[in-house]
């Protein structure tokens, strides 16, 4: 991927097709060109910065890495903080990306749009999925639990619609977000996933985070 901005490193395809899923008329020329139009008019390409260098999210990526999933659904995408990286990580894998926030999952909505195949976004509830049992062969819930009044409902609706595993990650300690309304321990992520029906369940804790990796058969 080139880079257009030789002090900032970004993930420019998918940068480049956010703006052409945003832009009327559709930009046109190099990846590099079509963000600095992106730019230009005002669209917020910083999203797009690389982050795969945060202990939380190299542990996510390589965790996918070695399941290697055909197909995954990304519960609550919002900013793209993990998602991003995992499009550039995942690139043979059918990956639904879905938030319940309506300009979060239009933005989503325009990475498809933009050129991006193996993307479908799609604006749903965590608590409430509109999707078949066992459709996903992963299910991710990245950074999303702690924002839920009933996380237990989503960890439920994750599971029911895996095939094979759910991956989690949630802060380990208090923060001064006021969005997080919840906090976890290893045991109550444990105890959240499998009465969720998960089969077994392992946590680690990756730098102020805990990463678990739930079997679902």
């Amino acid at each position: 991927m080139s880079d257009p901005d030789p002090n900032t490193h970004y993930y420019v395809s998918l940068a480049a097709a956010f703006v052409r899923g945003r832009l009327e008329p559709r930009p046109t020329g190099s990846d590099g060109d079509v963000v600095a139009a992106g730019r230009a008019a005002g669209l917020r390409v910083h999203r797009f910065k690389r982050n795969a260098e945060l202990p939380r999210v190299r542990r996510v990526l390589g965790i996918l890495s070695g399941l290697a999933p055909g197909s995954l659904l990304d519960v609550g995408s919002g900013r793209g903080t993990f998602l991003w990286p995992l499009l550039d990580t995942l690139r043979e894998s059918h990956v639904m990306a879905i938030d319940r926030d309506h300009v979060r999952a239009r933005d989503l909505g325009a990475v498809q749009r933009g050129g991006i195949g193996n993307l479908h976004a799609a604006r749903m509830d965590a608590t409430r999925l509109a999707l078949a049992d066992a459709s996903f062969d992963v299910v991710t819930a990245l950074e999303v639990l702690e924002h839920l009044e009933h996380p237990a409902r989503a960890a439920r609706e994750a599971v029911r619609v895996a095939r094979s595993f759910v991956v989690a990650s949630v802060p380990s300690r208090p923060d001064d977000n006021p969005e997080h309304i919840q906090l976890f321990t290893t045991e109550r992520l444990t105890r959240l996933l499998t009465d969720a029906g998960a089969a077994r369940v392992n946590v680690e804790s990756v730098r102020g985070h805990l990463i678990a990796i739930a079997r679902v058969s």
